[in-house]
């Protein structure tokens, strides 16, 4: 089966997710093949889960200092800043039978494809199973939270990402940070306290890795995409091919931006 790649380059983060979202109805409806997508941000975004309370944990003034955009995604999570990064995502219904039933299955078939392709890159990673899925005692930072699988490097979180399953279609979209800037994502999150801000920020720093880090050369972004498209054509058996967006899901990406992902109804909702 012939699957789509749309490799966006930088979009407004309201854009990015109304997209997500644009491209899961089209496909469910069976207008579009399942897709790849690359895309970056800007301005940079603060990606929520699904199920976060805005108000409690994000410092919405530093956001606006700092030209950072807060949106809530479909998906669920914590929160990642999206600066200096890749962010793919994958979304397929799952009566095409290309994913295993279950969350955590199918999340590590697609991080086995990311796997390999770092490791082409000369990256030392894993895909490595976390014991328990208590979220006690961690920050609101994603990259400090562990899932049931990660991919890590050097015992430290390299790739986070989340899944959703809507109307019979899989989305698992992640960011595979070239950078990340600690000081600059722990300023945009709320504390009462300095004192908790400082702790979390360098278990943060203990817990969390980039691409930056953890290779001895500079990485170049479209070789990382190459990667990622031959591993997870080879993980899927299928041809993935570069597409465009149709025009019903330009029209609706726009109309979900404009009524959805830029509204306080939306980003407030919990």
């Amino acid at each position: 089966m012939q699957w789509r790649l749309l490799d966006d380059g930088p979009l407004h983060p309201y854009y990015n997710m109304a997209l997500e979202e644009a491209v899961l109805k089209q496909h469910k409806e069976g207008v579009v093949p399942p897709t790849v997508r690359f895309y970056e941000w800007t301005p940079p975004g603060l990606s929520l889960g699904y199920f976060q309370k805005i108000v409690e944990e994000i410092d919405h003034f530093r956001c606006r200092e700092q030209n950072i955009i807060p949106v809530r995604r479909l998906t669920g999570g914590r929160t990642i800043l999206h600066d200096r990064e890749i962010t793919y995502s994958i979304i397929v219904r799952k009566d095409l039978n290309f994913l295993p039933e279950g969350i955590v299955p199918s999340y590590r078939k697609i991080s086995r494809g990311i796997v390999r392709a770092l490791r082409d890159l000369g990256i030392k990673v894993a895909v490595k199973k976390m014991s328990g899925d208590s979220d006690s005692g961690f920050s609101s930072a994603c990259f400090d939270a562990p899932s049931r699988y990660e991919v890590v490097a050097g015992g430290r979180k390299l790739v986070g990402s989340a899944q959703t399953r809507k109307e019979g279609v899989i989305l698992q979209h992640g960011s595979i940070p070239i950078k990340i800037d600690s000081d600059l994502l722990y300023s945009l999150l709320k504390y009462e306290e300095p004192r908790r801000r400082r702790i979390e920020k360098y278990r943060f720093q203990k817990k969390a890795t980039d691409l930056s880090t953890e290779s001895d050369r500079e990485i170049k972004t479209d070789k990382i995409k190459q990667n990622l498209v031959a591993e997870w054509e080879n993980e899927f058996e299928v041809k993935i091919s570069s597409g465009k967006l149709t025009p019903e899901e330009k029209t609706l990406a726009h109309r979900l931006k404009q009524e959805k992902y830029s509204s306080k109804e939306w980003n407030h909702k919990y």
